[in-house]
């Protein structure tokens, strides 16, 4: 997380969308760093304050101030409270909230009672005061569904040994792991791991620290800089049925050998259990079947495919690849009596998918190797499901990345 959260409250239309008697317990915390910025939070000072505080009681322009000039001495507490808060307060991050306590005994709901009329962000407020685990594990679930583009690692030589889920000591050991690795690149420690069960699947979110950055801010005193860490999550999920690993960790090839190498060396005992260079993907179908590749009639929840982009690796000491683009590839080949060139590798594939439950088409892309990515969480089963049925998904990866 950044110094931007801080800036997303200095509106004072965003800070007035938290019920004020809200508003002051979050910030209440913070009183000593926003007095010692000239602002005083409770403008009641010295007065009896058992009533509910009303908007003109609190100082909102001075708060705004505050937040839309961080410097060195901003509280890391604070910058983590309204991260989180601005994270959760909308109507997805209400209800999901509200289903987790729930599940709740009554005596640990009481202090979670949002009263008749609340708002997202009251809610996420009062979540993160009075109990800030279920705020930090219901934001973590819902980032799992926001990640889409996957690099996927198969077993090697077929084998497939069960995946139960990890217990505490397991994930304690492998974040100390995460934690000298990323202190060696220069991206901090304390890495924390938060597991999910699905029906068919495990997820592992993992959080972890950027290289830090420098912004400029201005503050009381002028022109100023604030230095901080970014704060990113990545996502390793293990499918049951297939025993396959599939990764969400941005560009480093270094971070996806760390997380298949240990996921396999503390769960399978064995640090080469997902070897690098399978490829999940072909996409030579394109070449020998043509258009026939497309076809999705026997697909549950996909009515049609089009493909719309393609790339051509031609190599050599240029690493030339060419680029094709069209509303539909196949017809516009077809109109100009041409075909995919037999010399050139398909590295990479976009299709406008039409979804059953949707009126609007979305893109996936497929590369020929072990990376696809997709618009929705919930697309990824029918997605696959076609790719296994036209060939493009490589059955026990046998192939070559």
């Amino acid at each position: 997380m950044s110094t931007f959260t801080l800036r997303r409250f200095t509106s004072q239309e965003t800070l007035k969308s938290i019920r004020a008697d809200n508003l002051l317990s979050l910030l209440g915390k913070h009183g000593a760093y926003f007095a010692s910025r000239g602002v005083t939070l409770d403008a009641r000072a010295g007065e009896d304050r058992t009533a509910a505080p009303v908007d003109g009681e609190i100082d909102y322009e001075g708060i705004a101030q505050v937040l839309m000039t961080p410097e060195e001495a901003t509280p890391r507490e604070l910058v983590d409270d309204l991260f989180f808060v601005d994270e959760m307060a909308t109507p997805e991050g209400m209800e999901a909230l509200r289903e987790e306590i729930a599940k709740l005994a009554p005596a640990e709901r009481k202090p979670l009672e949002f009263g008749p009329a609340p708002t997202p962000a009251d809610v996420a407020v009062i979540v993160r005061l009075h109990a800030p685990a279920i705020l930090e594990r219901t934001h973590a679930e819902i980032l799992l569904s926001s990640k889409r583009s996957f690099h996927y690692f198969q077993p090697a030589n077929g084998n497939s040994k069960p995946f139960t889920k990890p217990t505490d000591k397991q994930l304690r050991s492998l974040e100390a792991v995460f934690d000298d690795f990323f202190d060696k690149m220069k991206r901090g420690r304390n890495s924390k791991i938060y597991v999910f069960e699905r029906p068919e699947e495990v997820w592992l979110l993992v959080r972890h620290g950027d290289p830090c950055k420098r912004e400029g801010a201005l503050s009381s005193s002028g022109s100023s800089s604030v230095y901080y860490r970014p704060e990113v999550f990545d996502v390793i999920r293990y499918d049951h049925k297939t025993s396959e690993l599939s990764i969400n960790a941005g560009s480093s090839k270094k971070i996806y050998d760390l997380y298949r190498e240990k996921v396999g060396l503390h769960f399978f005992g064995d640090a080469l259990y997902f070897p690098a260079g399978m490829a999940k993907f072909t996409l030579d179908p394109l070449r020998s079947d043509g258009e026939s590749s497309l076809v999705c009639v026997d697909v549950d929840g996909m009515d049609s495919v089009v493909l719309q982009e393609v790339h051509y690796f031609w190599g050599g000491p240029e690493n030339e690849v060419e680029i094709r683009r069209a509303s539909n590839i196949f017809k516009a080949m077809q109109r100009r009596d041409r075909s995919i060139p037999d010399n050139a590798r398909i590295s990479r594939a976009k299709f406008q998918v039409k979804f059953t439950d949707s009126k609007t088409p979305r893109m996936v892309t497929v590369s020929n190797s072990n990376v696809s990515s997709f618009t929705r969480d919930s697309d990824a089963p029918i997605v696959d499901a076609w790719l296994t049925k036209r060939g493009f998904a490589i059955v026990g990866g046998n192939g070559d990345a």
